[in-house]
């Protein structure tokens, strides 16, 4: 499947006699969130596939430091994360590809989110396969838009298989590339929130490159 994809608007009314003293809004203090979020479904289109029918529901929570995967960092990562997502490709002859994974990721900023899941039911993926997604919350008049970690992305031009042929790297927790497609129906709703404090870690607990 590495070549194709599986793949609200608010109105505040104020009812004239009902309220006798408007608050100022400098006044009004708006809470933070305190976990990010992203939930949604949609269809999207996609330049290399654009008689198909390819589709995205994600319902994700930042659950931190609630997943120690890693020996040298046994409290978790403030990004961890749990929920679920679920992918769906239909060609225009029937055929459907389809994929359910398991969240173990998620970071925002803004109006987007990034996520990462594990599969653990499909037809064309390979179960415990990681895949990386990416959501933007169009502001109004905007579409909303997706990206996804394979098909035009997630190439590493030096990594070939035992037959010589290009294979796709491991997508790591969080990865994904920038939102490369559009919405055409249905939507997403992202909740920003920033990421939590870590507990004090070992210097270099998470060695880079």
């Amino acid at each position: 499947m590495r070549t194709t994809v599986i793949g609200a608007t608010a109105a505040v009314a104020v009812l004239a006699g009902l309220v006798t003293a408007a608050v100022p809004a400098a006044s009004v203090e708006k809470k933070p969130a305190e976990a990010a979020s992203v939930h949604g479904a949609a269809r999207i289109s996609y330049i290399e596939s654009l008689d198909d029918d390819i589709r995205f529901t994600v319902h994700a929570e930042q659950k931190p430091f609630t997943r120690p995967v890693l020996p040298e960092v046994p409290e978790g990562l403030p990004t961890d994360a749990r929920g679920t997502l679920k992918i769906s490709h239909t060609a225009p002859g029937g055929a459907t590809g389809w994929a359910e994974a398991a969240v173990d990721c998620l970071v925002t900023s803004g109006r987007t989110a990034t996520l990462t899941a594990v599969v653990t039911k499909s037809n064309v993926e390979e179960i415990g396969a990681r895949l990386g997604i990416s959501v933007q919350q169009g502001r109004k008049g905007e579409p909303d838009r997706l990206g996804f970690s394979w098909g035009v992305v997630n190439v590493d031009p030096g990594h070939v298989d035992e037959n010589g042929l290009h294979v796709s790297p491991r997508v790591g927790t969080c990865m994904a590339p920038a939102p490369f497609t559009t919405v055409i129906t249905g939507g997403y709703k992202v909740v920003h929130a920033e990421i939590t404090k870590s507990p004090a870690q070992p210097e270099a607990a998470i060695r880079r490159g």
